[in-house]
């Protein structure tokens, strides 16, 4: 499908962004990979009326050390993350979710800021943030925001982030020796998880859900049993409890709580070897 008529514009930087955003409002649109957007707005589920590039800013565009955190750059392709060092070593998980992620050309053009700014509950990247405890931080014209995982994903497709905002960096804690997985069913390769889950274990649990309701979800109730003593399997139980999973052609929400329950098992036993 075409999209809707709309007006481009390139960013030269953050603040000129900002800028821009806040001259055109909510009508506005960033374009960075274009891998969330482009496709919303051929089906015109989205339509704004200025796109505002920042697609070239090369100082969002990268992967260091935070010390007790890796920052990344929100410009920083998927295929950079998958292949850092630094995050197959501190972030491991972080490094999995990201290299399976769409294809090579998908991987080397969309980025992380802009998977976790799409907000979509189908995506594999706001459940790695969401198990990870992954903080956000924004520029916009009152300065610097950070942002804390728990409710930034506020509804389908929306996030914390102000309309007039721009998010520049990830912090991800570092987790070398934690145990982790993820565990994704498909109906095919490369297709949307129908369920998703990314686990990390270590002295606490950190669980994020995929498509298990109108937003990014932790699977807290799972988090809190194994915080009590439970058993992996009692705890893997709860794991569609507080979820509100959608009717579609590729499952039924009956299906998808009972993919939530062996995911989440799966992924337990999996952190914890």
């Amino acid at each position: 499908m075409i999209t809707a008529p709309f007006d481009y514009v390139r960013a030269d930087s953050v603040d000129h962004a900002v800028q821009l955003l806040g001259t055109h409002g909510e009508d506005a649109k960033l374009l960075a990979g274009g891998h969330s957007l482009l496709p919303l707005m051929k089906l015109r589920l989205a339509t704004p009326s200025v796109l505002i590039d920042v697609g070239r800013l090369a100082e969002l565009s990268y992967v260091r050390d935070g010390g007790d955190h890796v920052a990344i750059g929100a410009l920083t392709s998927h295929h950079d993350v998958a292949t850092s060092d630094m995050v197959a070593t501190d972030v491991p998980l972080l490094r999995r979710v990201a290299g399976q992620i769409g294809d090579p050309q998908v991987r080397h053009l969309g980025t992380i800021g802009g998977s976790v700014v799409h907000g979509d509950p189908a995506s594999d990247m706001p459940a790695a943030m969401l198990a990870l405890r992954a903080t956000f931080v924004t520029v916009g014209p009152g300065g610097q925001r950070e942002h804390s995982v728990d409710g930034f994903f506020t509804g389908f497709l929306e996030t914390a982030i102000g309309a007039d905002e721009v998010l520049t960096e990830i912090r991800v804690p570092k987790v070398p020796m934690a145990g982790w997985s993820f565990q994704k069913f498909q109906r095919r390769a490369q297709d949307w998880a129908v369920v998703g889950v990314a686990c990390v274990r270590n002295d606490t649990v950190g669980i994020g859900l995929v498509n298990m309701g109108s937003t990014s979800l932790r699977a807290t109730a799972v988090e809190d049993a194994l915080g009590s003593g439970a058993s992996i399997a009692d705890a893997a139980a709860l794991a569609d409890e507080g979820t509100e999973p959608v009717d579609d052609l590729n499952a039924s929400p009956e299906y998808r709580r009972h993919l939530a329950h062996v995911l989440v098992r799966r992924a337990l036993e999996e952190a914890s070897r």
